[in-house]
């Protein structure tokens, strides 16, 4: 046999043993893809969707959660694969074997009950009375013009078990209110979200959270608003600009007593637009016959999509963190120009040269000021750090701060610069770190946890 004709029969042999392989390979996938598609179809139809199910509520018992060992499961653990990779498995199993409430399933809630969902929340439970319009349709997370008429609770249900079936959802299409407090708020859920635009409503959940113990997270006023590098998260009392804000603000301190400790995400952005008046299409009806609820509004708030959608990935992202137990830093509402850190700086410098003799060991500049005053200090006193403390008792200048050295043997650099008012800062000048460290245990500890952050952050 010729050398050419080896060739062919090797080349042909070759080829068939690839040949082979290859439709191995792809029969397995196939079976492998036939297998999830009988296992997903299996879950959704104990989710009641494939079998067209209406009830609003899940047909698995909302008890014991039981999502530990979901991450063990191949097509969960590839579906979460970027999360897995981002917080590590522990941390991630955290989130799957978490239960949050999202209350209001409009332009805010559905997206943030979406990411959450995506970011593998083990059981949720969905609230709201309200139906799905073709006017929500510029801002809802899921819903399509098939769904227009559904309620949104429903709505979301159906398509969240076909992106998520494992999840544990519980959909329930009523009003929050005094009344259904016990039933919703039962079951210690680890986050409860407030995506309510109504007011009374609003105040009576974030009343009732606090009252039970519960960890909450409000939406303030996402309508008539564009600019999305202005959205903030931060305590009720910190919020400004917002309508809504005010008015919560207010009915939680002269109703229930809360002045604060509920962190809210909310627009600097004053609105852009007004509510629309109502048109009555005869001349004997009124608002309120248009009312799907008593007391709820029925004028119309102007909307950009967008920014109600933001809201809810900030919602969901944030209560996402802590469930997983990542720790971050929310950018403090500080409203200073860089004028005002000059100040401060220039300030530093006298009070070294007055103490010291010297300016020498001032190792900060205008923009270093700036990051120990914000970020660490987050605008106020060292000695006013409580969360009741923030927001209508920020300070508005800087007329009676200062930076000082917290060890006085240390430069003055970004890890060892506290903020003081006047008055105290002449008190810590007079003792020592002992002292403190023994008189006040618990600030010498804030203050060098607060400390080390900046050594942290600035790989001193």
């Amino acid at each position: 046999m010729g050398e050419r004709a080896k060739e062919w029969l090797l080349a042909a042999g070759a080829g068939a043993a690839v040949g082979a392989l290859s439709v191995a390979t792809v029969m397995n996938l196939l079976s492998r893809s036939k297998r999830r598609e009988g296992y997903v179809r299996k879950l959704l139809e104990s989710n009641g969707v494939a079998a067209g199910s209406g009830n609003a509520r899940s047909s698995r018992h909302l008890g014991a959660v039981g999502n530990s060992d979901l991450l063990s499961d191949e097509v969960v653990s590839e579906q979460l694969t970027r999360n897995i990779q981002f917080f590590g498995m522990d941390s991630q199993k955290k989130v799957t074997e978490s239960y949050v409430v999202v209350i209001g399933l409009g332009g805010v809630g559905s997206h943030a009950a979406s990411m959450l969902l995506r970011s593998g929340v083990g059981r949720l439970l969905l609230v709201d009375f309200d139906q799905v319009s073709l006017s929500s349709l510029n801002r809802h997370a899921v819903a399509t013009r098939d769904d227009v008429g559904t309620p949104k609770a429903l709505c979301l249900k159906k398509h969240f078990s076909m992106i998520y079936p494992e999840c544990q959802i519980d959909a329930r299409v009523q009003l929050y209110d005094p009344s259904s407090e016990a039933e919703i708020l039962s079951g210690q859920p680890d986050f409860v979200l407030d995506c309510i635009d109504n007011i009374d409503t609003k105040v009576a959940l974030l009343a009732a959270c606090v009252r039970r113990g519960l960890k909450v997270l409000s939406a303030m006023g996402a309508g008539a608003r564009a600019d999305p590098t202005r959205i903030r998260v931060a305590d009720l009392r910190e919020s400004s600009n917002d309508p809504l804000s005010r008015s919560v603000r207010y009915r939680l301190k002269k109703e229930h007593g809360i002045e604060g400790g509920i962190p809210v995400v909310f627009s600097l952005e004053k609105p852009k637009a007004k509510l629309l008046p109502f048109q009555a299409s005869k001349e004997e009806e009124t608002p309120s016959d248009y009312q799907i609820v008593p007391g709820f509004r029925v004028r119309i708030i102007p909307v950009l999509g967008t920014i109600p959608a933001i809201f809810g990935q900030v919602m969901a992202s944030y209560v996402a963190t802590q469930l997983a137990g990542l720790d971050f830093q929310t950018e403090p509402v500080v409203n200073l120009d860089l004028d005002h850190y000059r100040v401060l700086h220039q300030r530093l410098i006298e009070h070294e040269e007055l103490i010291y003799g010297t300016a020498e060991q001032v190792l900060v500049d205008a923009e270093e000021v700036m990051y120990v005053v914000k970020e660490l200090w987050r605008g106020r006193s060292a000695r006013d750090q409580n969360q009741k403390d923030t927001g209508r008792k920020m300070w508005r200048s800087v007329n009676e701060l200062m930076l000082v050295r917290w060890d006085k043997s240390k430069p003055a650099g970004v890890s060892n610069l506290i903020l003081l008012k006047f008055s105290e800062a002449d008190a810590h000048e007079s003792t020592t770190l002992d002292h403190v460290k023994e008189e006040e245990p618990e600030f010498y500890s804030m203050v060098s946890r607060v400390l080390k952050r900046a050594e942290v952050e600035f790989a001193l």
